[in-house]
């Protein structure tokens, strides 16, 4: 077994890691950017270390400076989490190959054929698992998706090789859509993934998003753990997970299974990992989906996911102790029909997001209360406590709840009680669209698809839910009276904790010999770019296009001088893994462009001027 693990995560997933590790017996090592030094995964390791500022590409997402912090701590092992580096192939092979480092997740070459989409749909085809009609080779002429429209229909998914959960995917309702939507798609995929390689498939409209979560060894034994049911989603992204799925019959429960291994075998694949399925729902049903129903392999998701906490509750194992274990060389010891699906799991993810205003991220905040539930049946993945101030940097995922009944209905009146304990003030969160999910009929009888929310949902109901159940983002009255209690130095980028007591005490001033201090709670921390807010001038008196999220500029679309109608659009902006079109109201001509290409922006800046 390892004696020292780094997480290269934050948050909730890196707590959860760490937890696993405590219980084997085995020490923790957090990294952290300036924007996280107060973060709840660097509290809860055993020792911290700084790897860059607060943009991820400088410092989660640097490989030699994470590989270096887990040298630095002499740690004998790397466990990704999910996102961040997790599935990315060129880390892992360069984890493998670092002296006394063992990568704790699926071989860097298995990473690679299943993350490119047309190489897992031929590994899948190959190994008798269906898949949907598409191409098994790159498309790069908008003419070859006008003969697969032709062949097959519209409408068509465009999708980026290394995509997942809608990232680097478009949708073509007609041949003229074609050319946008594929340039777009490969725009996304160079983007998010460095790799603007797509492929096709047929669209299907309303299917349900079904996977089954995995286990597999070196020796060649592979397990499922169950599916879950991932259906409810809003533009492809999950919001809620259950399991088991309440749509399916046991036979085909079992056929979808028994697929997922196949493929994972199939494709010398060990650790954890997801196979995902797309099942054709049949709206018109009555009762459940049986064996002769249509399921599609979707894609392998090839570390843990954020809801492998529903199969954990519903089977009684530990997946990520699993992981652990078998990448330090142990073998699985359970049999296939050892595994017992027990009762019912749904998690729901606690979004720092107001879900009547278009789930819009908070732009900050501080937890003023922070009381989370408890209870029979009832686990919390955080790394929060009260008086933390919300970082906006990453993704708006804070926490999840995650409930346990004995059937589906307990499990849901469990969830609602549980809602109800859910007691957070200072920032907006999506507990009231949980709340109001766990009354819908639709979501209650389980019969929604992945369409559901963002086509059939009255968003009038939302806006109610939040007037009744939400809170309001405290103010900052009374922030400059907090009482500091502790203070964070690091020396050469490994975080120390000293304990001292403070009265309103103003930080320490960094010293020489590149150590600082910080107070750890109260107040809000620096700019990770020093006092230079580098806010662009604005020049004339235009009408400026201001955004309407945090995010980052995938591509500006217009130049100094171009004259715009009402609708075109000026920007492409990327917020919550979507992308976004920043469009004129009105028609004008471009005096100023304030943002490029790669630059992260805040609610409000200003990205263009318009006269």
């Amino acid at each position: 077994m390892f004696r020292k693990v780094l997480v290269a995560n934050r948050g909730e997933i890196a707590v959860r890691v760490m937890r696993a590790c405590e219980e084997l017996n085995v020490g923790t090592v957090a990294i952290y950017s300036e924007a996280d030094k107060d973060s709840g995964h660097v509290r809860y390791a055993d020792e911290a270390y700084n790897v860059g500022p607060a943009r991820a590409a400088d410092s989660y997402l640097d490989h030699e400076a994470v590989i270096e912090a887990a040298r630095k701590a002499d740690a004998d092992a790397i466990h990704p989490g999910y996102g961040f580096l997790a599935e990315n192939a060129e880390f892992a092979s360069k984890v493998e190959d670092a002296e006394g480092i063992t990568w704790i997740g699926p071989s860097s070459s298995a990473m690679e054929s299943l993350g490119e989409k047309t190489k897992a749909r031929k590994i899948m085809s190959e190994a008798d698992v269906p898949i949907v009609p598409g191409t098994t080779d790159p498309v790069t002429d908008p003419e070859e998706v006008k003969a697969f429209g032709e062949e097959h229909g519209y409408p068509i998914a465009i999708k980026a090789e290394g995509g997942g959960g809608g990232r680097g995917m478009k949708v073509v309702w007609d041949e003229s859509e074609v050319e946008d939507q594929l340039e777009s798609a490969k725009r996304e995929g160079e983007a998010y993934f460095d790799n603007d390689s797509v492929y096709l498939e047929r669209y299907l409209e309303n299917p349900r998003h079904i996977e089954v979560q995995i286990l597999a060894d070196g020796e060649g034994n592979v397990r499922h753990l169950g599916e879950r049911d991932c259906s409810l989603q809003r533009r492809h992204q999950k919001v809620i997970e259950e399991g088991p799925s309440a749509a399916l019959t046991d036979a085909l429960r079992e056929k979808i299974g028994e697929a997922a291994r196949r493929g994972v075998s199939a494709a010398d694949y060990t650790n954890a990992g997801t196979v995902e399925f797309l099942v054709e729902e049949d709206l018109g049903r009555d009762g459940l989906l049986g064996p002769d129903t249509n399921f599609y392999f979707l894609e392998v998701n090839t570390r843990i996911q954020v809801e492998h906490t529903v199969s954990e509750e519903i089977t009684g194992i530990d997946i990520v102790k699993r992981q652990i274990r078998i990448a330090a060389g142990q073998t699985i010891d359970f049999d296939q029909d050892d595994v017992d699906i027990d009762g019912h799991a749904i998690e729901f993810r606690i979004n720092a997001e107001n879900a009547a205003n278009d789930f819009a991220p908070a732009t900050g905040g501080t937890l003023t209360t922070y009381d989370p539930p408890g209870g029979i049946g009832v686990r919390m993945d955080d790394s929060l406590r009260q008086g933390d101030e919300l970082v906006t940097d990453y993704d708006s995922m804070i926490a999840k709840l995650v409930v346990w009944g004995e059937d589906r209905d307990e499990c849901i009146e469990r969830s609602l009680r549980a809602l109800r304990e859910y007691e957070i003030e200072g920032i907006p969160t999506i507990v009231p669209f949980h709340r109001l999910m766990l009354t819908d009929e639709r979501f209650v009888e389980s019969t929604h698809t992945t369409k559901y929310l963002d086509e059939e949902l009255d968003e009038s109901r939302i806006a109610e839910a939040q007037e009744q159940w939400g809170s309001e983002s405290a103010d900052a009255d009374g922030e400059e009276d907090a009482v500091e209690r502790e203070f964070t130095v690091e020396v050469n980028g490994k975080r120390f904790e000293v304990n001292l007591e403070e009265h309103g005490a103003p930080a320490i001033a960094a010293g020489d010999g590149g150590a600082q201090a910080q107070p750890q709670a109260g107040g809000p921390p620096e700019p990770a770019g020093g006092s230079d807010d580098g806010e662009t001038e604005i020049e004339g008196d235009g009408e400026t296009v201001d955004a309407e999220m945090q995010g980052t500029i995938l591509g500006v679309e217009v130049e100094v001088g171009d004259e715009v109608a009402a609708g075109d659009v000026l920007v492409v902006l990327e917020a919550m893994k979507m992308e976004n079109d920043v469009v004129a109201s009105r028609g004008g001509t471009v005096s100023q462009i304030a943002v490029e290409e790669g630059e992260s922006v805040d609610m409000g800046d200003t990205l263009v001027v318009l006269e």
